[in-house]
């Protein structure tokens, strides 16, 4: 069953003018598309700067609003152009890293601030300081860390805290947006084995936006492919990796380095 389902999604963007009679000019970032993302799925969005990938991802998650288009997730329609509280019920199915640790999060907040925030922001009930310290666990930092500020910790421990936000909430859907390429080689390995952990324990759908072709081999178990706003390949990993069928898709792995899939 498709968790996530777009059908005809297409986002224009009008182009600044650079002079006073300059024609107006409409640039596409995401040409009409469908896409499916079924449940428990893990889907990798690869492609270069500039191909639609971050569009594709903002609209799915209502966060921008289509030219024309419609998203469904779990059978509902999205409505981007809703007011933010009519959008809890989305907030609360999905949870979101983006790429740089530090500059989501807010410095003037303690981390336990800052993973309980969608706990406070969608109104959830329960023991909130109860949950932080579970999530804190879950991502592996130490409970007594809670009340420490984003620059006290390291790089890897950020991305860590940003994971606990995301998935605090417990959310059915957990989305990257390069949510490894500000961090160093070892911490990326630490970050890669936790998103396989939670990916299991939690029970999440993942749904990936990565330049690193080894992490999305490692990760996902379906690859999109998008080039100037279209999705030109898809398919499973390992058949889109090893055997691909556009030219674009051979060009673009050709050019970036494949970590080898480690053994079972």
């Amino acid at each position: 069953m498709s968790l996530i389902q777009a059908r005809g999604l297409h986002r224009d963007f009008i182009v600044p003018k650079r002079a006073a009679f300059e024609r107006t000019r409409v640039q596409t970032a995401l040409a009409p598309t469908d896409l499916d993302i079924l449940e428990g799925s893990s889907v990798g969005i690869i492609g270069e700067s500039g191909s639609g990938k971050s569009t594709l991802i903002r609209l799915l998650l209502g966060l921008d609003r289509p030219t024309s288009g419609t998203v469904t997730v779990d059978g509902r329609t999205v409505d981007a152009a809703a007011s933010a509280k009519s959008l809890h019920w989305l907030r609360r199915q999905t949870g979101l890293v983006f790429q740089d640790p530090y500059a989501s999060l807010d410095p003037r907040m303690t981390a336990a601030r800052i993973i309980g925030e969608p706990l406070w922001a969608l109104g959830i009930p329960g023991a909130h300081g109860a949950r932080i310290s579970e999530v804190l666990s879950q991502v592996g930092l130490d409970a007594d860390m809670a009340g420490r500020y984003p620059h006290e910790f390291s790089g890897g421990q950020r991305q860590r805290i940003a994971l606990a936000r995301a998935i605090v909430h417990r959310p059915r859907i957990l989305v990257g947006d390069e949510p490894l390429s500000a961090l160093d080689v070892t911490v990326r390995a630490q970050i890669l084995e936790l998103l396989i952990e939670l990916r299991t324990t939690a029970e999440l759908t993942l749904v990936l936006v990565s330049h690193d072709i080894g992490v999305v081999q490692n990760l996902c178990d379906t690859v999109v492919v998008m080039k100037d706003g279209r999705i030109v390949e898809r398919g499973p990993t390992e058949s889109v990796l090893l055997h691909p069928q556009q030219d674009y898709t051979k060009a673009l792995l050709a050019a970036i380095p494949v970590i080898p899939r480690e053994a079972p």
